[in-house]
């Protein structure tokens, strides 16, 4: 993997609530089966993974038909987060004590991110290849949920951090897998899909960050860092 600090000097490119779309494309979903609901899917590890949207997320919520896994970071989650959801970081959980351990495997599952449901999906693949069977994720992500004053806590829960967008390219070869960035010193993590051309897109969402903190791109083929600022301002590639 080739790594290196990314320079440049422009604009900061920043996007509003817009979902996670690659560039010139969009979700994977159009292509895949729906679930036996008629939900679109997203495939993950192998998996169909159901998008329910918030509609029907929040009637389960209100029913108490549902168990909610929060996907994101430490920090995303103690900031604000759905009420009564617990961590499971995408893709595998936490290392030690991983609350969904512990769940039936029948039981409705529900995994959220803010992007809207690129980590998201990722760990309810997981859970689905472990043999959860009731596995959905929430389509429109956390922040629809935040914006509609459904039920959240934490330490912030008024926060709604600002949107940054990098777009990078990858060797074709590696469609399917994904790009991240990451914020090392909070632990914040974000990620999409790489699309057929190369091309990924990422919808970075973080807390208490500024066009100044320092992230790190990774793809199977390299590895940049750069501020947002400078990330933001061109096509990422190795």
């Amino acid at each position: 993997m080739n790594r290196r600090r990314f320079l440049a000097a422009s604009a900061v490119s920043v996007a509003g609530l817009s979902g996670c779309l690659g560039m010139g494309g969009g979700s994977d979903s159009d292509s895949n089966p729906q679930s036996e609901e008629g939900y679109d899917t997203t495939e993950q590890y192998g998996q169909n993974v159901p998008l329910a949207p918030l509609s029907d997320v929040y009637d389960w919520y209100q029913q108490d038909k549902g168990r909610f896994v929060d996907t994101r970071g430490q920090t995303q989650y103690d900031t604000s987060h759905i009420k009564g959801a617990v961590l499971s970081p995408a893709p595998d959980g936490l290392k030690e004590n991983d609350p969904v351990a512990s769940w039936a495997k029948d039981e409705r599952i529900i995994c959220y991110c803010g992007c809207p449901h690129h980590l998201s999906s990722m760990r309810a693949g997981k859970l689905m290849e472990n043999g959860y069977e009731n596995v959905y994720v929430i389509d429109e992500g956390y922040w629809e949920w935040h914006e509609k004053g459904y039920p959240i806590t934490g330490q912030n829960t008024e926060a709604s951090p600002q949107k940054y967008v990098i777009d990078g390219i990858a060797d074709p070869a590696f469609v399917g897998d994904n790009a991240w960035a990451r914020h090392l010193p909070t632990g914040q993590n974000e990620a999409t899909g790489i699309l057929d051309d190369g091309t990924y897109s990422l919808h970075v969402k973080f807390h208490d960050v500024t066009p100044d903190s320092v992230l790190t791109i990774q793809t199977p083929g390299y590895e940049v860092e750069g501020t947002i600022g400078e990330l933001s301002s061109h096509v990422v590639s190795g």
